[in-house]
């Protein structure tokens, strides 16, 4: 790999690495055995990737770098940074919820790079489909997580087929006890980035004799500003109990948990990433490995059991030198959990409130995607000749496999679909209309 750093920084819209990623990108020149510890959103991804795009060799053949990662959510974002850098390397992604068809055709002409999650990844080497016999370079993302998920087992599957690695790097967001001797790292430098202090966040509770809490929920998000907002409960089921309450009460908002479908999860942190909805309502599914910035705001709806995943939750604001808030909605019956050891100071609600602001984007749906040649321009022109659209109309575009979500003004959006609905996009016609 021959591209300067700060080239790849430039296409990544970045100016210089942090602390952390340089110290990553230093270490790993001497060393074959990195621990990379820091919280979520350091810029692991980054720190891990650049390291890694020094050893692919133009002139091999075969998948050269592994990344294993927990989730399907991250595994793409991953392939996404990967993207952004620009090289001339392939890479292909492998998850649960895929087509096994589309990823073993992928597999014809296989990846420089590899990014997959555990069950997938055996799922392929069991049926022949996936040589990983050629990998020099092993990054175990998300470690932590993959082990509290259950995934140890297809993780040892999928190492003993590596017998040629050569670089190996452990990255958690978490300390470690001990390193599973499956990973085969035994000796390595460990590189620690990690606190249990969140500078800038401020901490709050909510007293209600409410057991169920919803309402004192909503009189919350009243006396909030209406910002990117994440509210965590600790099952699924309540989840979408919380997240029907709030559109009961003309609260914008989307839900996320790992029993939905794999569109549907992409769809519901897509329309909160573009602004569509200023609340996520999720499990802890969120409160690791996802790149969702800009946070302002995280409410426990119900509190964590461990202090790990209350540090992890909380970690989605206050990043990188912000600030954020962070809430507990409690009744009066619940006590408070021994890791915390201060008080939490009340926070005195107003009772004459408006419900928060309606957000001003909606999301369109455009039934094509990259698969059919369909890009950002395509979709910035279309909807601005056919859909007499301005630039500031139009906000973010994210264009998958087989369509395109679209941010547009919440006050244009039904005149836009009006007009677009029967026309075609690069010749063709296709479903659209207002996301789901």
């Amino acid at each position: 790999m021959n591209t300067p750093i700060p080239a790849l920084l430039q296409r990544l819209g970045i100016e210089q690495l942090n602390p952390m990623q340089e110290k990553v990108l230093e270490t790993a020149k001497t060393n074959d055995q990195l621990v990379v510890l820091a919280p979520t959103g350091s810029g692991k991804t980054i720190g891990f990737l650049l390291p890694l795009l020094q050893h692919l060799e133009a002139d091999v053949t075969g998948v050269q770098a592994l990344v294993i990662t927990p989730t399907r959510e991250l595994a793409l974002q991953i392939e996404q940074v990967f993207r952004a850098l620009g090289t001339a390397f392939k890479v292909n992604t492998t998850y649960g919820g895929h087509s096994m068809k589309i990823e073993k055709n992928n597999f014809s002409e296989p990846p420089a790079l590899l990014i997959g999650t555990p069950g997938r990844i055996v799922d392929h080497l069991n049926r022949g489909n996936l040589d990983l016999s050629g990998v020099r370079t092993l990054v175990l993302d998300e470690f932590d997580k993959s082990l509290e998920m259950g995934f140890q087992e297809d993780m040892t599957i999928i190492l003993k087929q590596l017998k040629r690695v050569r670089k190996r790097m452990l990255v958690s967001a978490t300390n470690l006890e001990t390193i599973p001797a499956f990973t085969d790292i035994a000796n390595p430098v460990t590189i620690d980035f990690l606190t249990t202090e969140t500078r800038g966040l401020s901490l709050h509770k909510i007293v209600t004799d409410d057991t169920e809490k919803l309402y004192s929920l909503v009189h919350l998000l009243c006396n909030l500003t209406a910002e990117s907002t994440l509210i965590f409960c600790n099952h699924r089921e309540t989840v979408e109990r919380v997240s029907e309450f709030m559109s009961s009460a003309d609260i914008a908002n989307v839900f996320f948990h790992g029993g939905l479908e794999q569109d549907e999860r992409e769809r519901s942190l897509i329309k909160f990433r573009n602004g569509s909805a200023h609340y996520l309502v999720t499990t802890d599914l969120a409160a690791r490995g996802l790149d969702i910035p800009n946070i302002q705001h995280v409410i426990h709806y119900q509190l964590p059991h461990t202090e790990d995943v209350f540090i992890h939750r909380n970690g989605r604001t206050a990043r990188q030198s912000a600030t954020g808030n962070a809430y507990l909605v409690m009744a009066k019956t619940d006590r408070q959990p021994d890791y915390l050891t201060e008080a939490v100071p009340e926070l005195q609600l107003s009772e004459d409130c408006p419900l928060p602001d309606a957000p001003i984007w909606k999301t369109i749906y455009i039934g094509g995607g990259k698969k059919d040649k369909i890009n950002k321009i395509d979709v910035v022109g279309f909807l601005s000749k056919i859909g007499q659209l301005k630039q500031d109309d139009i906000g973010l575009i994210t264009v998958l496999d087989h369509s395109c979500l679209v941010a547009v003004k919440a006050k244009k959006a039904n005149q836009v679909v009006a007009e677009i609905r029967d026309q075609k996009i690069k010749g063709k016609k296709v479903k659209m209309g207002i996301a789901r």
